[in-house]
């Protein structure tokens, strides 16, 4: 189990210095952006793709700097209802995971997309209840939908021998693990999670019961380490289905946080261990979007904390239970 770190943070430099900075610390793994949301700021899937003398001097990089990239990053919506942009969102992944591919990376983290709620609409609809009964029927149009299109996804997926590990994200139609088993159930077992315990946190999941169920289904391929702390009195007053500006700090019913500012040490620790028992060694991705803490403070802190909370080696045998 290692550190890592999706690099949007870090944006604000090239690449060659963002990873210099971060092998002085206890990172050694990076998550660039190649499209999508994330951007790609740090690794342009075109001028990489199909190119064996750039993907060279990036393999000749990042060991110089004692780096290993645990995934390719592209965060968008290849279900939107919108056939360009649908268009441009697919195209993002599958060439992400060709690149991959190509990298010797085995992973693509991605959300699942969100269709409109029926083939008239122009916009995407995230279902939330099952009444009144159009909602329903809407929430499984989307899932023929979804089905259709990430079967062929996850072929492409298993004929670059690439993972695909898709963030449970609200406003996506896979934002809790149930959704996530389904996905994958009705694919193939390149389909998994991004776990990102801070989606989950607001909705009321517990993360170690959600680590057990998906682990069970061995179905973790990449893990994201970004906290959420809910402000009980908006809640209390309003939910947590919440609208209100990420940067209205004080009127939030929660914000995301920096690692260890949502929730404890022991919590961590917890989290941790739980992902050594369903078999999860891969890199704890740092994702940093807290907006009441600088990127680099933020950053730093959660290297802070992880660096006491992960396992480095393999446990030995149990020799007191011979």
């Amino acid at each position: 189990m290692h550190i890592g770190l999706h690099t949007p943070p870090l944006y604000d430099r090239s690449f060659e210095e963002a990873l210099e900075y971060l092998s002085e610390t206890a990172v050694s793994a990076v998550e660039p952006g190649v499209g999508g949301y994330p951007g790609d700021d740090h690794l342009e899937r075109e001028r990489y793709l199909d190119d064996e003398d750039a993907q060279a001097e990036l393999h000749d990089l990042l060991e110089e700097y004692g780096m290993e990239i645990s995934a390719l990053a592209t965060h968008n919506n290849p279900l939107h209802p919108d056939e360009e942009q649908a268009a441009t969102a697919d195209t993002e992944l599958r060439e992400a995971i060709r690149l991959a591919s190509q990298l010797e990376v085995d992973t693509v983290t991605c959300f699942s997309g969100l269709p409109a709620g029926g083939p008239n609409d122009e916009v995407p609809n995230w279902i939330t209840a099952p009444w009144p009964s159009e909602h329903a029927e809407a929430h499984e149009y989307q899932w023929d939908v979804a089905l259709e299109y990430w079967d062929d996804l996850a072929t492409h997926a298993d004929d670059h021998g690439v993972d695909v590990a898709i963030e449970m994200h609200p406003n996506m139609l896979v934002y809790e693990p149930h959704g996530m088993a389904r996905l994958r159930e009705e694919t193939n077992d390149r389909i998994g999670a991004n776990f990102d315990p801070s989606h989950l946190y607001w909705q009321g999941i517990s993360i170690t019961d959600a680590i057990r169920y998906l682990g069970e289904r061995d179905a973790i391929h990449h893990f994201h380490a970004k906290d959420t702390r809910v402000y009980e009195a908006q809640a209390r007053e309003k939910g947590v289905l919440d609208t209100t500006a990420y940067d209205d700090e004080p009127n939030r019913s929660w914000l995301f946080r920096s690692v260890g500012y949502g929730h404890g040490e022991e919590h961590w620790k917890d989290v941790v261990s739980t992902l050594r028992m369903v078999g999860y060694d891969g890199a704890l991705s740092i994702e940093h979007e807290d907006s009441l803490t600088s990127s680099r403070e933020g950053l730093e802190k959660a290297i802070g904390l992880l660096e006491r909370a992960i396992f480095e080696e393999q446990p030995g045998e149990a020799y007191w239970a011979e």
